[in-house]
C-alpha cells in the first residue's frame, strides 16, 4: 500500500492534531480541522504530501453537561485498526536515557475527486515499551509539561525517523504550529559537520541547509499559547540530543520556546491571516512573517442542498471555487433560500434529537460555536440581558451555542456554566440551546443551518477563525469582531457586519455595537426584507467563499513556500 506514495518527492506535513473524519477523535478544534482541510485539498489538487501526527488512542475527550451547566469529560477511545493499516517499520527515540519505540498506522485520506494522501499516525503502544511509555501517544493535549514534551519528541524526532525508515522521499518539512519543532533537531544531527573539521567557536551543524528544508505556519497570536519547556526538564527528558549552546541560541536562553525554535529554523514562516502576520511580526521583531490566509475545504463544508445548487450553476466549483464569484448574479434567490431552509431544518432536527428542544424554522438562528476559552468571549452576547430581552421582544430570534473547554481550563469551564445560567435566565424570552460534545458533525449542521454566524473574540487574539468561512460557503452572513480573517472578508452590509472597530477590544463598547447591529440592521433586514437578506447571503458566497477556501490556500503554499 505504501509503494504508491514513496516514488515521488513529498512535502512532510507535521501537525499535532488532524481531523481525518468525524468519528476519529484525533482533533480538538480549529487547528485540527484546518489540518484535515489542508490534506483534503492536497488530495483534490493531487499535491504530493505525507502527513504525520499522533494516533491519540483516547482521543481529546467526550463532553457532557450536568444539570448545573458543568462540563464533564470522558475518554473518547477509538480503534485505529478499524480505519488504518499497521506500518511495516518501527523506530526508537531516546527519552530519559531509554529507548522508546515508535510504530504507527497508515490512514489513507481519500478526496472526493479521487485523490489520496497518506497520513502516518505515530503510536507508542507497543510491546517493546514500558507501561508508561505505551501511553505517550494516548491523549491529545493531555497530561503535564513532561507528558507534552515526550509527545513532541515522538512527533518531531520520531516522525522524521519513521519517514526515513519507510523510504519516503521528503522534499521539505511543513511544521503546522510549533508542536513538531523538535524535528529540526533531528535534521541538525543529520547535517552535523565532522568534529575534526570544526574550528573553535564554529557551529557543529549546517544550520542553513536545515533551514532550507523547513516551512513553519504559526497559529498563535498570544504568548501564553506557545509551548515552552524549562531546560532542566529538557535536559532530563532529551539529554544532550544536540549541543546545548546551539539549542539555546535557536530556542531561547531561558527556556525552550517551540515557536522560536521553529521560526529560527524555517526558511519560510507565515501567519494564517494578514492581521495575524502583522501581530506575529510585532511579537517576533526581526523575522519575516508572510501571510497565507486560511481557507476551508469546499466540498466538506457546503451543505448537501448547497452542493447541488453549486453543481447546477458552477460545474467544477469544488476544484475552482473562484467560480462562486458569480453567485450573486447567477444563483436564483428562491433556490438559494430553499437550499438554506433545508439545511436549517437539518440543524433543528439535530437539536430536537440531541436536546429535546424544538426551534422555530421561521425565526432567525444566531449560531456561535468555538473552543470555549475566555478570550473567545462567548458571553459577549449576554453582556446586558435586559437589552437582549428588549431586542428579542420586538424581533424574535433564537441562539444555538456549542464548544468544549480544555479539561484544565477552569475559566473556560466556568464560561460554559455562565452560558447555562443565561439560558435559564432568558428561557421565557429567547430560545437558547447549548449542543454538547461539539464535533465536526455538529459544526457542519451549525454553519449551514444558522442564519447569522457570530464570532466575538478579544482583538487581536484571533489568528484566523475558520468557522465563519464555513458559514460563508453556506450563504450564512457573519456578524463578527474585526479580527483574523474577517478583517479581510468583511464588507459592511455586503458580506455581513462588523462588531466594534479595529481598535483593541472593550467589552462594553463591543457589546453596544453588537446590540445596535442586531437591533437596527440585522434583525430588521431578516424579518422585513427577505429579498435584501438573500442578497447578503449571495454576496457572502460570491465575495467570501470564492476566496477563503483551502484550494486557494494550498495553491499559495505551493507557489510561495514549497516551490522555491
Amino acid at each position: 500500500m505504501l509503494k504508491e506514495f514513496i516514488r515521488n518527492e513529498r512535502i512532510a506535513y507535521f501537525s499535532m492534531e488532524i481531523a481525518l473524519q468525524n468519528d476519529i477523535p484525533t482533533y480538538s478544534g480549529g487547528l485540527g480541522v484546518l489540518s484535515g482541510d489542508t490534506l483534503r485539498s492536497a488530495a483534490d489538487l493531487e499535491m504530493p504530501m505525507v502527513a504525520i501526527t499522533l494516533v491519540h488512542r483516547l482521543g481529546y475527550f467526550r463532553q457532557s453537561i450536568d444539570d448545573h451547566g458543568g462540563q464533564q469529560e470522558q475518554a473518547d477511545p477509538w480503534a485505529p485498526e478499524k480505519y488504518a493499516a499497521p506500518l511495516p517499520a518501527k523506530v526508537a527515540v531516546t527519552i530519559e536515557n531509554r529507548d522508546v519505540w515508535v510504530g504507527g498506522w497508515l490512514y489513507i485520506l481519500e478526496g472526493h475527486m479521487g485523490g489520496r494522501q497518506p497520513v502516518l499516525l505515530l503510536d507508542t503502544d507497543l510491546d517493546e515499551n514500558t507501561a508508561e511509555d505505551r501511553q505517550i501517544t494516548d491523549r491529545l493535549y493531555g497530561g503535564d509539561a513532561c507528558y507534552r514534551l515526550k509527545q513532541e519528541i515522538v512527533l518531531g524526532i520520531g516522525g522524521v525517523r519513521l519517514l526515513n525508515a519507510l523510504d519516503f522521499n521528503v522534499r521539505q518539512y511543513h511544521l503546522n504550529e510549533g508542536h513538531s519543532a523538535l524535528l529540526v533537531l533531528e535534521l541538525l544531527r543529520r547535517h552535523a559537520y565532522p568534529a575534526a573539521d570544526l574550528r573553535q567557536g564554529e557551529s557543529p551543524y549546517d544550520v542553513p541547509s536545515v533551514r532550507e528544508l523547513c516551512n513553519f505556519t504559526t497559529h498563535t497570536p498570544v504568548e501564553a499559547g506557545q509551548d515552552k519547556f524549562p531546560y532542566d526538564l529538557v535536559s532530563r527528558i532529551l539529554d544532550d540530543f544536540v549541543d546545548s549552546e546551539t539549542l539555546k541560541g535557536l530556542a531561547g536562553r531561558d527556556q525552550l520556546n517551540m515557536t522560536s525554535l521553529a521560526m529560527n529554523m524555517s526558511d519560510y514562516v507565515n501567519g494564517v491571516a494578514k492581521r495575524h502576520a502583522e501581530v506575529s511580526r510585532r511579537m517576533f521583531p526581526g523575522y519575516r512573517v508572510r501571510a497565507i490566509t486560511n481557507g476551508v475545504h469546499p466540498h466538506t463544508w457546503a451543505s448537501i442542498p448547497l452542493r447541488k445548487l453549486y453543481d447546477a450553476h458552477f460545474p467544477g466549483w469544488c476544484h475552482e471555487s473562484e467560480q462562486l464569484v458569480r453567485a450573486d448574479c447567477c444563483i436564483p434567490k428562491d433556490d438559494l433560500w430553499q437550499a438554506h431552509v433545508e439545511a436549517k431544518k437539518a440543524l433543528i432536527a439535530l437539536i430536537q434529537e440531541r436536546c429535546g428542544i424544538t426551534l422555530d424554522a421561521e425565526l432567525p438562528i444566531l449560531g456561535f460555536a468555538r473552543r470555549m476559552a475566555a478570550y473567545k468571549r462567548p458571553d459577549l452576547l449576554f453582556h446586558d440581558l435586559a437589552r437582549l430581552r428588549e431586542i428579542a421582544r420586538r424581533r424574535p430570534f433564537q441562539i444555538v451555542l456549542a464548544g468544549k473547554a480544555h479539561p484544565r481550563d477552569e475559566a473556560g469551564k466556568q464560561m460554559i456554566q455562565l452560558l447555562h445560567e443565561h439560558i435559564r435566565e432568558l428561557a421565557d424570552a429567547i430560545p437558547i440551546v447549548f449542543l454538547p460534545n461539539y464535533d465536526m458533525d455538529i459544526a457542519f449542521k451549525l454553519v449551514s443551518g444558522s442564519d447569522v454566524w457570530l464570532n466575538t473574540p478579544l482583538r487581536p487574539f484571533e489568528a484566523s477563525g475558520t468557522s465563519g468561512m464555513k458559514a460563508a460557503f453556506n450563504g450564512v452572513p457573519n456578524l463578527s469582531v474585526l479580527d483574523g480573517w474577517w478583517v479581510e472578508g468583511c464588507i459592511e452590509g455586503v458580506t455581513g457586519w462588523a462588531v466594534g472597530n479595529n481598535d483593541e477590544s472593550d467589552n462594553g463598547e463591543d457589546a453596544i455595537s453588537l446590540y445596535r447591529k442586531l437591533d437596527e440592521v440585522v434583525l430588521p433586514l431578516y424579518h422585513e426584507d427577505r429579498d435584501g437578506w438573500i442578497s447578503v447571503m449571495q454576496r457572502a458566497i460570491s465575495k467570501n467563499a470564492s476566496i477563503f477556501n483551502s484550494h486557494r490556500m494550498m495553491r499559495r503554499y505551493a507557489s510561495d513556500a514549497y516551490i522555491r
